[in-house]
């Protein structure tokens, strides 16, 4: 039986029902109305005062008591809306200067060899290294013809080509990068951001992968190690302890900060709680902490968070755990300072 007849049926179905309901409502009706009628006409007026005056007073007790059960059960009345402070209502997380930045970089471009040219003059051109090309179209020697096309990446890096069984996991550890460095880069598309999968046959960018002989021990991608609570040069302390996983970057203007152990995250700078929240994509659980003196500090990726909006925090104060929400791959902190709208570089507070 197709869609359409199933729709039909039922239409027809709910017709016959609510016309049967209204028959058997109506015909009881004028069997309550015929009785109070008689009634009325046997006592002749007697007890049709009192009568009414106790309708009407049932009447109103009904809607006192009544009403409000019978409007918080309607699944039709509008809910009541929750007072939520203006800075939460106009938040938008992803409100700085890094989109402006993203929509001028170039995306993985399918370059054309033209007569003349060699890896070294494209690669000027781009502002690549020869390696990135290299390793990015499985070239094992510089020679390259006119008419042949190639992978140009739009950093240093990889392009990888998905190939059956593979994931940003196994890519990542081909490539000696975290996993988080592939999820961070914007152009980067996944079928299912719960889990990151993949398309067989796309094309994925690596960000500072290399083509290595042998697996990179895991150590080497703890590139350092910080310690919470240790001031910077700009008054803000660092705001837990791990290791970076990723630097700054354009498209990622933020230190990653990961640590197994989940430890707490602590405000950089005292401030005022302007969000607190959680996303299912993106940022995730994350807090955001206005300074009051035009820097923002924004906590990404938590496990759980300590803190309200408009509450005010010491430097050093306990905001929340590290996590794993939102867009991320494992255990770590997101970590960015704004001015306005711009994204900063954290290192040139934290060092």
């Amino acid at each position: 039986m197709s869609l359409f007849s199933e729709i039909r049926e039922f239409f027809v179905f709910l017709k016959h029902y609510l016309i049967e309901k209204a028959i058997f409502f109506g015909k009881n009706f004028e069997k309550a109305k015929d009785l109070i009628v008689t009634l009325l006409i046997v006592k002749r007026g007697k007890y049709s005062s009192s009568f009414l005056n106790t309708s009407f007073i049932f009447l109103i007790f009904t809607a006192v008591v009544a009403g409000p059960i019978i409007a918080e059960n309607n699944p039709f009345a509008f809910e009541e809306k929750v007072s939520t402070p203006a800075s939460v209502l106009n938040y938008n997380p992803y409100e700085s200067s890094v989109l402006t930045a993203t929509s001028a970089k170039p995306e993985i471009v399918d370059y054309e060899v033209k007569k003349g040219e060699t890896l070294v003059s494209i690669a000027s051109k781009f502002g690549i290294s020869v390696d990135s090309i290299k390793w990015s179209n499985n070239l094992k020697s510089d020679l390259i013809k006119p008419g042949q096309r190639l992978k140009i990446p739009p950093e240093e890096g990889v392009v990888h080509k998905v190939s059956p069984g593979e994931s940003i996991y196994s890519i990542a550890k081909k490539y000696g990068v975290p996993a988080q460095n592939i999820v961070n880069f914007p152009m980067n598309d996944f079928l299912d951001l719960d889990n990151f999968t993949l398309a067989v046959g796309q094309y994925l960018f690596v960000p500072g992968g290399k083509v290595v002989e042998k697996p990179v021990p895991e150590t080497s991608r703890f590139v350092a190690q910080i310690q919470a609570g240790v001031r910077g040069t700009s008054s803000f302390i660092w705001p837990t302890s791990g290791v970076i996983t990723q630097y700054p970057v354009w498209y990622h203007m933020a230190l990653d900060i990961a640590n197994p152990g989940a430890p707490a995250i602590l405000a950089a700078d005292s401030g005022t709680v302007s969000y607190a929240g959680c996303l299912s994509w993106g940022y995730g659980c994350h807090v955001v902490i206005d300074h009051g003196n035009g820097y923002q500090t924004l906590y990404a990726h938590l496990s759980r968070y300590d803190v309200e909006v408009g509450q005010v925090v010491s430097q050093g104060q306990v905001i929340g755990i590290m996590g794993s929400t939102g867009r991320s791959t494992g255990t770590h902190l997101h970590f960015e300072i704004r001015q306005g709208v711009q994204l900063l570089n954290p290192l040139n507070f934290l060092k």
